[in-house]
């Protein structure tokens, strides 16, 4: 589908600038698109360097529209062991594990090589969760840009005592390499798991901050990257980021909010099978009436047993006998 829009800033803009503000595509691909003559201004063919001006309507060719969305952006649930980058020695590579026999639904591509999927946020080896590969510098740039706003959350299995000391020490207060830390959302889920939030990536963070408060990570799992969840995608899969999720990342959208269970009563607080009404929630039975059976015909009832009527009686065919009319006098 072609993309259009009319510029409405106060200052005329480079094109190539304003489509990349817009979400459209990098600079360079703007560019690139320009040069093939894929971009027009008020049905002018645009020029390299052109600026756009107030009420004018800029037009994207549908080629370069499917060109654009042909670049591959993917999330992968990268287990323990593999590494987001550029291996070292006998290292596997995350980009190697995605295959058509890995893929978890449809992608309308499958990586090779002459892809170039970068890590949009990476996660160390011996940690495991949500990875963004994509080899589109838009969205690069809204994930791990330096304005991003954006927030990764984390479930952390540690080991040592969780007090509401260290919690709070972990909230703020902490810095590395000599830097203050951002505040982070840190609650305890279980005794000995804890869910991070944070909006920004320091070098194996979370595993530094555990130890400056004596905690030790045993398991470290990233389930989400802004509106982006990891949900029920198995570990070494991977699936294609839909347009609108692309969509929501470069906007910064909120998480969808999930529905809330309803609350279920506790064991314990649940009523003994002796204290529970009989027959709740069904109507009232007569007094001495036996329970109907669902197979059972209408007919007269013995004990429990239903009897047809019909049952044991024989029954002879008579010929009616035409009555006698007696005459008026």
């Amino acid at each position: 589908m072609a993309w259009t829009k009319t510029y409405s800033g106060d200052e005329p803009l480079r094109i190539n600038k304003w489509l990349a503000l817009e979400g459209v595509c990098s600079r360079r691909e703007a560019d690139s698109l320009i040069e093939q003559g894929l971009v027009k201004v008020d049905g002018e063919r645009a020029v390299s360097g052109q600026k756009v001006e107030t009420g004018q309507t800029v037009f994207l060719a549908q080629k370069a529209s499917r060109r654009l969305d042909n670049q591959l952006s993917i999330l992968f649930h990268k287990p323990v062991g593999i590494v987001s980058g550029t291996p070292e020695g006998d290292e596997i590579p995350a980009v190697r594990l995605l295959t058509a026999d890995s893929l978890s639904g449809k992608s309308h591509a499958i990586p090779g090589r002459y892809n170039k999927l970068a890590p949009l946020g990476r996660l160390d080896k011996d940690s495991r969760g949500l990875l963004i590969l994509s080899e589109d510098g838009v969205l690069a740039k809204a994930v791990i840009g330096p304005e991003s706003e954006l927030d990764k959350e984390y479930l952390v299995k540690v080991k040592g005592d969780v007090t509401p000391e260290k919690l709070d020490r972990l909230r703020h207060g902490l810095e590395l390499d000599g830097r203050q830390l951002k505040p982070a959302i840190v609650e305890q889920v279980k005794p000995k798991e804890l869910k991070f939030i944070l909006r920004e990536g320091r070098n194996r963070q979370i595993r530094r901050m555990c130890q400056l408060v004596e905690l030790r990570v045993v398991d470290l799992m990233r389930v989400r990257v802004g509106p982006l969840e990891l949900a029920g995608l198995p570990e070494g899969k991977w699936r294609p980021i839909s347009s609108r999720e692309r969509s929501a990342l470069l906007n910064g959208d909120a998480p969808r909010a999930r529905k809330p269970r309803p609350d279920k009563p506790e064991r314990s607080e649940r009523p003994a099978r002796d204290e529970r009404p009989q027959g709740a929630g069904k109507p009232p039975r007569r007094a001495g009436a036996s329970a109907p059976r669902r197979d059972s015909k209408p007919g007269a009832t013995t004990g429990d047993k239903r009897v047809s009527p019909l049952k044991g009686e024989k029954f002879k065919r008579t010929k009616l006998k035409p009555r006698k009319r007696t005459p008026i006098k």
